[in-house]
């Protein structure tokens, strides 16, 4: 059974940073066709991908969050991290870990976003 942990800091004062690390059990996140993902839902919003580290490393981001997120992923441990950079409260969230994986079906290519953590609270405030 393939089972993702989040850990985050909880509370984050606006202008720092945080990271959330992600443990996985059950998998391993240098398997080809997984991208491991994070995902956020902030209060009254609905879910708000934030980018996703490849099996072999590569990395993608939102494109409005780019230049704040940094994902990397410590092979070693199985685990790979978030990094978001000069918080605001609007940056207050659950943030989940996600496995998103991709098979082929015949002719079509399915991706499904199939585990997800149980998500943590981070919540920007002073």
């Amino acid at each position: 059974q393939v089972q993702l942990q989040e850990s985050g800091p909880g509370l984050v004062k606006p202008s720092q940073e945080f990271s959330i690390t992600c443990t996985v059990s059950g998998d391993s996140i240098t398997i080809a066709s997984r991208a491991w993902t994070w995902i956020r839902q902030s209060p009254g919003k609905g879910l708000e991908w934030l980018g996703a580290i490849d099996d072999d490393g590569r990395t993608h981001y939102n494109p409005g969050l780019r230049s704040r997120t940094s994902i990397s992923r410590d092979t070693a441990k199985n685990q790979f991290s978030l990094q978001l950079r000069s918080v605001t409260p609007e940056d207050t969230a659950v943030y989940y870990c996600v496995r998103n994986f991709t098979y082929y079906s015949g002719s079509f290519v399915v991706t499904a976003f199939d585990y997800w953590g149980q998500g943590t609270q981070v919540t920007v405030s002073s």
